[in-house]
């Protein structure tokens, strides 16, 4: 009797198996190329040099969200047919990696494309600046680089430098040399900038260095002045250094500055400990408020 009972659990279970397997649906996969930022025209290039380093993206599909992930990526999804794939921007929020934030200043990317079971569809994701930013822009292109040096503090200076760099944009780029003697660097954009209050606003910064330096957001008001330190962008050892970009999220210190605040980047660089030189490139300095 056991054994009759045996067998038949087996019958059962195969066939339940058998059934799950069946009813199965194959999935259909989206790949997701790395994205491209391309000019706007109406714009008229006031967004400056195309820079970027959008490294995630968030996807919908249908409307519905599927999840956050790094680019070029393929993902299986149980949709089929014509389906509309919706994706946002997805950057780096003030270098911290477990933090990721879709950038609010670039439009998201929609295509229709036919999903298949077992098959892959695949997208080009293309991104541009909203025709409603603002921005202040350094791209060290001009003679005349609105950053300058503190006249007290500052014991090295910013210079234009249009040395062959790899994975370089543009022509120029801010260049400070830090040593024994020269071991300070203090600096402000010139530029006031009026940053409103409860608007989303950032620094865009690419950077390539062997010595640490600071951010920092100084508000301006008619009475009074205050720097606020905000990022530190490592020092990269000299053998493996590249370039780098940061998006810094500028929007709290606005926030909590005094009313009717303008608004300065700062930077500070002090030899690192133990260095007996180092150095700071600096390039395509943005702020982007709404």
């Amino acid at each position: 009797m056991k054994l009759v009972r045996f067998i038949v659990s087996i019958i059962c279970s195969s066939v339940l198996l058998f059934s799950c397997v069946k009813n199965n649906q194959e999935p259909s996969w989206l790949e997701v190329n790395d994205w491209v930022l391309e000019s706007n025209l109406s714009l008229s290039g006031e967004e400056g040099e195309l820079s970027q380093r959008i490294t995630n993206a968030k996807v919908f599909v249908n409307d519905q969200l599927i999840g956050i992930f790094e680019t070029p990526f393929r993902i299986p999804l149980l949709t089929s047919g014509t389906s509309k794939i919706q994706v946002y921007p997805v950057v780096i929020n003030n270098g911290i990696s477990a933090t990721k934030k879709v950038y609010p200043f670039v439009d998201s990317y929609i295509d229709y494309v036919e999903l298949t079971p077992n098959q892959t569809a695949q997208i080009n994701p293309v991104t541009r600046y909203k025709s409603n930013v603002n921005f202040w822009i350094e791209d060290f292109e001009d003679i005349n680089i609105a950053i300058e040096n503190d006249p007290n503090t500052s014991l090295a200076n910013l210079q234009l430098s249009n040395e062959a760099l790899t994975e370089y944009n543009g022509n120029y780029y801010g260049k400070v040399i830090l040593n024994e003697t020269d071991s300070t660097w203090v600096a402000y954009t010139t530029d006031p900038l009026p940053i409103p209050k409860g608007v989303d606003s950032y620094l865009e910064i690419d950077y390539y260095n062997t010595n640490d330096l600071y951010q920092g957001l100084i508000s301006l008001t008619q009475s009074e002045q205050q720097n606020n330190v905000n990022i530190r962008m490592n020092a990269q050892e000299p053998e493996s250094v590249v370039w780098k970009k940061l998006y810094i999220e500028l929007n709290e210190l606005v926030t909590a500055s005094p009313n009717l605040s303008e608004f300065l980047q700062s930077f500070v660089a002090n030899l690192d400990a133990d260095d007996t030189e180092g150095f700071v490139y600096l390039d395509n300095i943005k702020v982007v408020w709404f």
